[in-house]
């Protein structure tokens, strides 16, 4: 799901021999693995993408917002996250309880989520009720009231979240080992925010944030499944229609650029001290951003390495030696960024012996490589992954919307197989012995004192 080109399709608007500006329509494939795609670019900047799977009998609906985390300032960490909280809260045309009563009446689902880079509101329901789902959505998205009332309720559920999160060791390591590499960074923060900026956000600044960032360009709506794209195209306008989204003619926006990259902080330990049964590892270093053209390469080697249940460390750690229920390998790439690293949850006593075999298997890699054997499990790992994972409506809405978001571009499935056939043993072995040389961060949540580990240990 990302460019190998520019161009594929059209930018923005166009304009009538009057001046006014009208919606553009392209197809973007017909895919024998999929349906047809198609991408509409409203005179306001907005962006819908439909995939059309007739087979289906349902639809995924999502509104994409180009705003994370990342876009907020230090007083206002949280804010995305709030915000999403509240947009479920009640319209001018609905109250909470309308906007869940009438999605869940007809048996369909809704759910929305905030991450670093984006926020997501989302719907699935059967074919037929997908202008409810439009409207419905599209209301609580563009047309939020915000009620002081409703801000002081949700500031309380985020409170709670936010110590929920701190009750759970395996996730809260996550956040350390990020602000371990990013330190005071937007991408070292924490998605929810932090009871010290949570706790004082009024709703003007939450109502500014939202104004400002909430605007057509920086929207992708998404749609798969059993629909017909004009209908839906004709739907999304009439929904937001005398809205603050009906808009003025406007160029969509593009996709983060990936310079400048991130700084990251020198490798550091950071222990998080915690009376719990299991520890919490991490060891990993920055990565590689998310259009390098070396992820492909990445997705293999974290595959052989991390990746299932027939990977390296898994091996080692868990079947040979019994050291730890839960080993993996992961990569996060963001536009300007990345991380690689490697999580285990084992007993406090058995923490050094699996950070040496982590580290021992990580030098390992590095210096002499994976074989050709590994490199093509690696390979059919990936793409099996990916094109099961298409099958579903969810899976393919979300395809349509981070193509566009995230890349400005949706590869085609058959591209992107190809991308991972073409992937070399020499492609993987170099970007190991590159990247698992790297200098390595340590996040640990356990019984442990702060100064119990060191980075050279």
């Amino acid at each position: 799901m990302a460019p190998s080109g520019a161009g594929r399709h059209a930018a923005g608007t166009t304009r009538t021999a009057g001046g006014a500006a009208r919606a553009v329509t392209r197809t973007l494939s017909d895919d024998p693995l999929g349906g047809t795609v198609r991408r509409t670019v409203l005179p306001s900047g907005l962006r819908v993408l439909t995939e059309a799977i007739p087979a289906m009998r349902s639809v995924s609906f999502g509104i994409w917002v180009a705003v994370g985390s990342r876009d907020e300032t230090g007083p206002q960490a949280g804010a995305a996250h709030f915000l999403e909280h509240l947009l479920f809260k009640g319209t001018h045309k609905r109250s909470a309880l309308e906007i869940s009563s009438e999605i869940e009446a007809v048996g369909g689902e809704t759910n929305a989520f905030t991450t670093k880079e984006y926020t997501c509101y989302y719907a699935r329901v059967l074919d037929e009720d997908l202008p409810l789902a439009i409207d419905v959505m599209c209301d609580a998205v563009a047309d939020s009231v915000l009620k002081p009332a409703d801000v002081e309720t949700e500031r309380g559920v985020i409170l709670e979240e936010i110590a929920m999160h701190d009750d759970e060791p395996g996730d809260e390591v996550h956040d350390l080992f990020a602000r371990a590499v990013y330190g005071d960074h937007p991408l070292g923060r924490l998605i929810s925010g932090t009871e010290d900026t949570v706790t004082p956000m009024t709703r003007r600044q939450i109502q500014s944030f939202y104004r400002r960032r909430y605007t057509p360009p920086q929207i992708v709506i998404a749609a798969a499944g059993n629909l017909d794209h004009a209908d839906v195209v004709k739907l999304v306008r009439q929904a937001l229609r005398g809205t603050p989204m009906d808009t003025d003619p406007a160029t969509p926006g593009t996709h983060r650029s990936a310079t400048p990259a991130v700084r990251t902080k020198p490798a550091s330990v950071l222990v998080e001290p915690k009376e719990t049964e299991q520890a919490h590892v991490i060891l990993g270093c920055p990565g590689i951003d998310r259009i390098d053209e070396r992820r492909f390469a990445l997705g293999v080697l974290n595959n052989v390495l991390g990746g299932g249940m027939s990977s390296r460390l898994f091996q080692e750690i868990r079947e040979r030696r019994g050291l730890a229920y839960s080993v993996y390998s992961y990569a996060s790439q963001y536009a300007d960024s990345g991380l690689f690293a490697v999580y285990a949850g084992c007993a406090p006593g058995k923490v050094d012996e699996v950070l040496d075999l982590t580290r021992t298997e990580l030098a390992r890699v590095a210096a002499d490589g994976l074989t050709e054997a590994e490199v093509a499990r690696g390979k059919g790992m990936s793409k099996g992954s990916f094109v099961l994972g298409l099958e579903d409506t969810g899976s393919r809405m979300s395809r349509l919307a981070k193509g566009e978001l995230l890349y400005g571009d949706l590869m085609p499935v058959d591209e992107l197989l190809t991308r991972v056939d073409a992937v070399t043993v020499a492609d993987v072995n170099t970007l190991a012995a590159e990247l698992l040389s790297r200098p390595m961060s340590l996040a640990v949540v356990g019984p442990f004192d702060q100064t119990a580990f060191s980075v050279s240990r």
